[in-house]
């Protein structure tokens, strides 16, 4: 299989955790990531939450998702992404993880505080918040491998 757009599997694994493992021809991977994300999901009541989020009815997310499982699913979602993109690419620069790694630790403090967590009195609860915070890792991971490499 040629291994030559690594950006078209992380897209596929950020529309499910394991789409870009089994692209990549790693499918025993794959399917394990696709079970993992099944089971956090359910158990999390992800898919419920983000119905709830995107209608604007973020108090009854809050109180409808499960923390203890939500916790998981930053790190299940961008290990399944770092991955799929380091095989499409056949290897890894210095540092290349860090983007992924810092935005699954701050999907997972968003996670924690969004119970609580209000911006100008807006409560971005269980799904917003580990996104905005994803994005900030993001930022933050680049600025920092770009601060090491040089």
């Amino acid at each position: 299989m040629k291994k030559d757009n690594p950006i078209e599997k992380i897209f596929w694994s950020i529309a499910l955790p394991g789409f870009g493992q089994i692209l990549n021809g790693k499918l025993c991977k794959g399917i394990l990531l696709i079970v993992l994300e099944l089971i956090i999901n359910m158990n999390s009541n992800l898919n419920e939450i983000i119905m709830l989020s995107l209608q604007g009815r973020t108090n009854l997310a809050v109180e409808r998702v499960n923390y203890r499982w939500l916790m998981f699913y930053p790190c299940i979602y961008l290990f399944a992404a770092w991955d799929a993109y380091r095989d499409a690419k056949g290897h890894t620069g210095r540092c290349e993880f860090l983007p992924f790694v810092l935005s699954a630790y701050f999907g997972t403090i968003g996670v924690v505080y969004s119970p609580s967590f209000r911006i100008a009195g807006l409560l971005l609860g269980p799904v917003w918040l580990p996104i905005v915070c994803m994005f900030l890792g993001v930022l933050f991971g680049l600025a920092f491998r770009r601060f090491i490499l040089r």
